[in-house]
């Protein structure tokens, strides 16, 4: 097993839905699979995240309105502090993902370099999967903060 599937591993949510995580590497050619998203090119970290964290980027990006796909990665980029640089691969295969769900839409439009392209906008069935997506990340963040700022049982260390 190679080193990008190892750090693979399934974590529980408490509203009982199972999520795989994927890696966040700093080199993009180290792990092939999809869902991958490389962070900033001189860190040395990985950061596992749960998958559909890039699904719900997207989501929450396309709330400003229409982009095309390299928008949404810069601007993923820039909304994170330089944190995600968005694999292209990864990125297109998400939007079809979100596209067959009836997640997003797209039509074909011209980029500002006068290139066409695809710009995808979020669809009323994507809106509601965004409120529900950041209310189950936000009460993962929450119980990660709980755990993280000492709020174990008395007597436990870390």
């Amino acid at each position: 097993m190679d080193a990008c599937h190892q750090a693979l591993c399934r974590v529980t949510v408490p509203a009982g839905e199972s999520f795989h995580s994927f890696v966040l590497t700093s080199d993009p050619k180290e792990c092939h699979s999809l869902g991958r998203m490389p962070t900033q090119p001189n860190s040395e970290d990985r950061i596992a995240l749960l998958q559909g964290t890039l699904d719900l980027l997207i989501l929450k990006i396309l709330v400003l309105g229409p982009r095309h796909g390299q928008g949404i990665a810069r601007s993923i980029q820039r909304q994170s502090e330089e944190v995600f640089f968005v694999d292209h691969g990864s990125l297109y295969l998400a939007l079809q993902r979100l596209e067959d769900k009836k997640w997003i839409s797209a039509q074909w439009g011209v980029s500002e370099n006068n290139r066409r392209a695809r710009f995808y906008s979020l669809t009323e069935k994507g809106r509601e999967q965004l409120l529900e997506k950041a209310s189950e990340w936000q009460r993962l963040a929450r119980a990660m903060n709980l755990i993280l700022s000492g709020g174990g049982t008395a007597g436990e260390e870390v």
